[in-house]
């Protein structure tokens, strides 16, 4: 596998493409916006600047990683000749579905569509597709140049060959790979998901206020971040779509979103993403302000 295609230039999609080109690979990133792609290449530009000043790499390798990377606004242009196409679009299944079954009639057949879904059902991804042994998911971890997990999920259909080759392929990023089956949330969200919303609830509910529930998360259980900034850092929109998944696919009231936070993700409230959410953030940034109050 040479040459990826990335479809999606967002938080997810640049770091993606990011990795993958620093690696060496050919990347085709696509998105239905100019404006979006250059955003993304001035967003993948300052974080390896960043590297340049901890000495982790140098100006060279800076050049030929943005000099590895292609951007297109039209999906059949930049996914004809992929080997490899990994989707990073919005956490919305019916926008899956559609891409899914676009890539299904644009790619080879013997091209790898991946999908790096939080949540939503690799099996059902790949029924939409004329070779479901080849679709899989490939769910990086944020801040996706750092963070050393890929979830790598096998759907109902999807081959060891395929498997095989993914795990192989994600150690070659420098990435830590582990195989999980295809079940809602798979291992990350389904295990992470609750506990945010848990913690939602414990505001909500008023036992305690946004910086005493994340300090006690931090101090006390040794997480570098506590849940509710965490949730910022994810999105409150994208929180809330993965745990209507996994109350969906589970039917188990134990996942019934906190009325609190679908009511900050209809209010727009979505965390970094809008500048505020539990936290309040500086405008274009991940620095908090403050907390914000919840009476």
């Amino acid at each position: 596998m040479k040459n990826v295609t990335v479809i999606g230039s967002g938080t997810m999609g640049n770091g993606i493409a990011h990795t993958f080109a620093q690696s060496g690979f050919k990347v085709a990133l696509v998105d239905i916006s100019d404006d979006a792609l250059q955003k993304a290449l001035h967003t993948i530009a300052g974080n390896l600047d960043r590297q340049i000043k901890k000495g982790t790499l140098d100006e060279e390798i800076k050049n030929t990683t943005l000099g590895n990377i292609v951007t297109f606004t039209d999906l059949q242009s930049g996914a004809k000749n992929a080997d490899l196409v990994v989707e990073a679009a919005t956490e919305n299944r019916d926008i899956k579905l559609k891409l899914f079954g676009q890539l299904s009639e644009i790619c080879r057949n013997n091209t790898i569509l991946a999908s790096n879904t939080s949540s939503i059902s690799i099996t059902q991804i790949a029924s939409v597709t004329k070779e479901p042994s080849r679709v899989i998911g490939m769910h990086f971890m944020n801040p996706v140049p750092v963070m050393k997990l890929v979830e790598v999920i096998r759907g109902y259909a999807t081959s060891d060959e395929v498997t095989a080759a993914i795990m192989d392929l994600s150690r070659k990023l420098g990435k830590d790979p582990v195989e999980v089956n295809d079940y809602p949330g798979f291992v990350a969200n389904r295990i992470l998901m609750p506990m945010i919303n848990e913690a939602i609830y414990t505001l909500y509910e008023g036992v305690a206020g946004v910086q005493e529930i994340d300090t006690v998360m931090k101090l006390g259980m040794a997480h570098p971040m506590g849940p509710l900034q965490l949730a910022d850092f994810v999105g409150l929109d994208v929180c809330l779509a993965i745990l209507r998944v996994l109350h969906d696919g589970f039917g188990n009231p134990k996942f019934a979103p906190c009325p609190l936070l679908i009511n900050m993700a209809m209010a727009g409230h979505l965390g970094i993403k809008s500048g505020s959410g539990f936290y309040k953030y500086t405008p274009g940034s991940k620095d908090v302000v403050v907390a914000d109050k919840f009476a």
